[in-house]
């Protein structure tokens, strides 16, 4: 499909609106201040700009001499529909972030794919990183499978991809199936939405989410189980070496969308779940400690759930960024704006409720498909699109989240510590 920017009287091409949310007097105190931008607003009220998440390319590798560059990868999402998804497009910024470019087709790098039977394939939960030890910008996700262009019916087998970018073509390279040892373990597996880290030696430790056969009736199991792949990769082919604990819960759908991250001797994992989302620790980022709520330091809930939870490192410090229950959002689908940040108690393992910040406002739309990027020790941003599907009985009616005012802008709210 074409860029939903062509299509809109609502649509405003490069929108650059940028603000300084509240200061202290509105917001509780916090080490950190937040500048917020508008990349881009506008959509056809057909399709939506959704999964927005950006890579940083160092401006050495380029030869441009500019210090980074970056590029926003974002799904096309058709509103009549769940989860259908058209190829990749992406956002371009040659200047640091100040301006970005129109939403641009990858033409075929990203299209669907013809399987027997009149089934499609493509890609969905797209996110880059910039792989330091190759020097190359790595995204990940995993395929989906369509039939008469809406979701194939269970069960649907899924495999991890990954892509990577060509920084002077400017084009993402034709996405790739990550190939696993066992069909039964990981027919259904993905690293949609997954946060991952790249070790000093190139490694990669990559989480994931499948399904498993039930050996007494061959069937696949509904409830995920979430667990880490230690991956090679040397700049082209991405290579599965091992995978870590497979961490269950044996009710709801079970675990999902994990969000890794590796700080002083500790990995931890967020993990996705119905009712509510959980956290949980271990040593070698493939083998963790049994999974717990999340909650505030003062023991409460902290209300967030069935949805992501991504992490965000700042000066030294660990900050955990979600949605959650009780902010004024009944009116979101499952909570899922604002967004909010606060620093995480590594020690303690909870989020420290008076560092709670807003970081991108609500504005009737759901935000809770974002990014994270980290600039440097002192920078990290995070990037968002409203996506303009509503509440059951009017899901599918995008007036339910325009009265409130948004309009499928995408946002980088830019982290930096306070000075």
């Amino acid at each position: 499909m074409s860029p939903a920017i062509l299509k809109s009287p609502f649509a405003v091409a490069t929108v650059l609106l940028v603000a300084v949310l509240p200061s202290e007097s509105a917001e509780p105190k916090s080490d950190f201040t937040v500048e917020l931008q508008t990349a881009h607003s506008g959509y056809d009220r057909k399709t939506c700009w959704v999964h927005t998440r950006a890579g940083t390319i160092p401006g050495s590798i380029e030869g441009s001499g500019r210090p980074f560059s970056v590029v926003m990868t974002m799904h096309e999402l058709r509103l009549t529909g769940s989860d259908v998804y058209y190829p990749i497009h992406d956002l371009r910024s040659d200047d640091g972030g100040r301006t970005w470019s129109k939403p641009m087709s990858q033409g075929q790098s990203f299209a669907r794919r013809q399987l027997p039977d009149g089934v499609e394939e493509g890609i969905s939960d797209f996110w880059p990183t910039w792989h330091k030890a190759t020097g190359v910008l790595l995204g990940t996700g995993h395929t989906v499978r369509y039939r008469n262009d809406n979701l194939h019916p269970h069960p649907r087998p899924r495999d991890t991809t990954y892509s990577v970018y060509d920084p002077k073509a400017r084009r993402w390279a034709p996405f790739r199936k990550l190939e696993m040892p066992n069909d039964d373990l990981f027919f259904m597996d993905g690293a949609g939405s997954t946060q991952r880290v790249d070790l000093d030696d190139g490694e990669i430790l990559l989480p994931t989410y499948c399904q498993l056969r039930e050996k007494s009736s061959g069937r696949f199991n509904s409830i995920s189980v979430a667990t880490v792949m230690r991956c090679a990769f040397d700049g082209e082919t991405l290579k599965y070496i091992e995978h870590g604990d497979l961490l269950k819960k044996a009710d709801a759908r079970g675990f999902s969308e994990p969000s890794l991250v590796h700080v002083g001797d500790r990995f931890l994992m967020t993990l996705r779940s119905d009712e509510h989302n959980y956290v949980t620790g271990g040593q070698d980022g493939l083998h963790f400690d049994e999974p717990r709520r999340l909650v505030f330091d003062d023991g409460k809930d902290l209300g967030s759930y069935n949805t992501q939870t991504h992490w965000l490192t700042l000066a030294n410090r660990l900050y955990l960024v979600y949605t959650r229950r009780g902010a004024n959002n009944d009116h979101v689908f499952r909570h899922r704006a604002p967004l909010f940040m606060a620093e995480f108690d590594v020690d303690q393992m909870h989020v420290i409720r008076d560092t709670e910040r807003v970081i991108v406002r609500e504005r009737g739309a759901r935000l809770g498909n974002f990014g994270v990027t980290r600039i440097n020790d002192n920078e990290s941003w995070v990037t968002v699109a409203e996506w303009m599907q509503s509440i059951a009985p009017h899901a599918h009616d995008p007036t339910q989240c325009e009265k409130h005012g948004s309009n499928n802008s995408i946002f980088v709210a830019k982290i930096r510590t306070r000075e």
